[in-house]
């Protein structure tokens, strides 16, 4: 259905009641919104409501048959300051135990100029021009809602695009020219391996990730800036994981990093 301005503020109230009690949703929060743009909307309400730092933004697949349902093959959703971590000693990362949880292993471009005011189509190369580094890492997919993923992108968009940390690894030296979306990437849950797969496998690979998330904020009027984060997608496509496990992420030969999932705390009053 179509939301009015309060049915999206309703929504997103209701799942971050749920994120701030480190709780679960055994359903949607509301009416469930038709559109991709009404999802958005929801979003849009939780960021304002949430007020912390946006530091980047997780871009997702849509797969068929719902890609052409909605005409789009990708979603967004923001990364917040207090959930970034960097990797070295494993970081502890927290997961909703009464929700969903994953480890993705992702290649995270970082944004280093803004893109042109008015801009709102881009090709791979002027893509790429406005990226100043690639790094490998992890984004940990969790939401109060268990069935997040079950429920589709309208869901994962509505609440924060199903992303709760990132963890940043080393820079890949000259990117350009590295080839890394032709890398093997695979993920590892307790020392086994849950999948693999190549960047170059997603629709205009990784920098195609960030060419939508430049035209997608054009549209939505959210201004990009500097330092700012692009988690690219899943490369070895999602894979539960549960508190107390370590995802570990392998690029290639060159790189690995990992995390603890811990469960979440209710935030203090």
């Amino acid at each position: 259905m179509n939301l009015s301005t309060d049915d999206a503020a309703g929504i997103a109230g209701r799942f971050l009641s749920a994120r701030r009690a480190a709780g679960g949703l055994d359903g949607y929060p509301g009416d469930f919104p038709e559109t991709l743009d009404a999802a958005y909307a929801v979003q849009d309400e939780a960021i304002a409501a949430w007020a912390r730092p946006v530091v980047g933004w997780k871009v997702g697949r849509i797969n068929p048959p719902l890609s052409e349902r909605y005409g789009a093959d990708r979603l967004a959703g923001p990364i917040f300051r207090s959930s970034v971590a960097a990797a070295g000693e494993p970081p502890e990362m927290p997961v909703f135990a009464a929700g969903f949880a994953a480890g993705e292993a992702e290649f995270l471009l970082r944004i280093g100029r803004r893109p042109p005011a008015g801009q709102t189509r881009f090709t791979l190369d002027e893509t790429a021009d406005l990226i100043d580094a690639v790094h490998v890492g992890i984004e940990i997919a969790s939401s109060p809602l268990g069935a997040i993923n079950r429920l589709g992108p309208i869901a994962v968009i509505s609440d924060f695009g199903n992303n709760n940390g990132l963890v940043v690894g080393p820079a890949i030296p000259d990117w350009r020219a590295s080839g890394f979306e032709d890398w093997p990437v695979t993920t590892w849950i307790d020392g086994a391996e849950a999948g693999t797969g190549r960047a170059s496998a997603f629709p205009d690979g990784a920098i195609g990730a960030a060419r939508f998330l430049f035209e997608l904020m054009a549209r939505r009027g959210i201004a990009l800036q500097p330092g700012q984060w692009i988690s690219s997608g899943a490369v070895s496509g999602v894979h539960d994981a549960t508190a107390g496990q370590t995802v570990e992420a392998r690029f290639g030969e060159l790189y690995s990093l990992s995390c603890r999932l811990i469960e979440a705390r209710p935030e203090q009053a």
